[in-house]
């Protein structure tokens, strides 16, 4: 099968070797994907913001493979407060309400940038949204 790579633009994707997502067939892999504004600008401050941001950046991805957030079957979603929960829990329900996808969420000590208070990867399968 073809593999169909998406790349977001990040200098990093050559260097650390990979793609913001991958379709194969009928399945598309977003890779874990950050607040990341463009031209080197902050991210937004609030975990809400950013979680809305990484969405934002997921959707375009699977829009350019061929699918849509309403195709997302599984998220994972990396936190660095727990009491960021709630916060990017209802960016994640604004996306997903509908779609329902398996979910997800962990706590960890930290993510690459210390302004990063979320990272979400995601799973689509094309056309069952």
């Amino acid at each position: 099968m073809e593999r169909h790579l998406v790349s977001s633009g990040s200098p990093y994707e050559r260097v650390v070797g990979f793609s913001r997502a991958v379709r194969v067939g009928d399945r598309v892999v977003v890779a874990g994907t950050a607040p990341v504004m463009p031209e080197g600008a902050e991210p937004p401050p609030d975990a809400y913001g950013q979680a809305k941001r990484c969405l934002e950046i997921i959707g375009r991805a699977l829009e350019e493979a061929g699918s849509s957030l309403a195709d997302v079957v599984r998220t994972r979603v990396y936190l660095v407060r727990t009491d960021d929960f709630e916060e990017v829990g209802r960016a994640h329900g604004e996306s997903f309400s509908e779609t329902r996808p398996a979910n997800t969420t962990l706590t960890v000590k930290e993510l690459v940038d210390p302004r990063w208070l979320v990272e979400i990867e995601a799973e689509a399968v094309v056309g069952s949204g």
